[in-house]
């Protein structure tokens, strides 16, 4: 588990558009956002990551840097972008299940049309100097941060100059 105000281990991911994504060569105004979705095989992570398309405008207005990653092998994840709604979401795949580990997620084994083994969704919010602000990690599809009150979250945060909590 990583604690907040710690520093995040980095990561260089593929995207779906061929470019890479480095979480260390990131310079958001105020946080990066990382989305971790189960993978093509879930339908609550295309809800997920289809609601928060409609809010990517109001994270970059609020100086947010948004990526959601998965396991998925890059076909997978080049379909998924196809055939869902998140044009605008940077979408990276083969998320290793080694690093996966590394950032305190939770590993399943799929059963029926699911992946031999998959990474279950967390959402990490990570200053610019990569240290870890907040976390939500999960071990089910459900029980997400709705994304509205990520935003309205990030509005008190920065209003109040709000510090990250849990590193005692």
């Amino acid at each position: 588990m990583i604690k907040p105000r710690t520093e995040t281990p980095d990561i260089t991911i593929n995207l779906v558009d061929d470019t890479t994504w480095t979480l260390s060569e990131q310079n958001p105004s105020n946080f990066t956002l990382l989305v971790v979705y189960r993978g093509k095989h879930c339908p609550v992570c295309k809800k997920y990551l289809e609601t928060l398309q409609e809010y990517i405008p109001d994270f970059e207005n609020r100086g947010v840097n948004v990526v959601a990653i998965s396991a998925d092998l890059e076909e997978r994840a080049k379909a998924t972008y196809k055939e869902w709604d998140i044009k605008n979401v940077p979408l990276g795949y083969e998320f290793s299940i080694e690093e996966a580990r590394a950032w305190g997620l939770y590993i399943s084994k799929g059963i029926k049309e699911e992946p031999e083994e998959f990474i279950e969704p967390a959402i990490f919010i990570i200053r610019p100097d990569r240290t870890l602000y907040a976390s939500c990690i999960q071990t089910m599809p459900f029980a997400r941060p709705e994304i509205e009150a990520l935003i309205k979250s990030i509005d008190f945060v920065l209003d109040k100059k709000y510090p990250a909590r849990g590193e005692a």
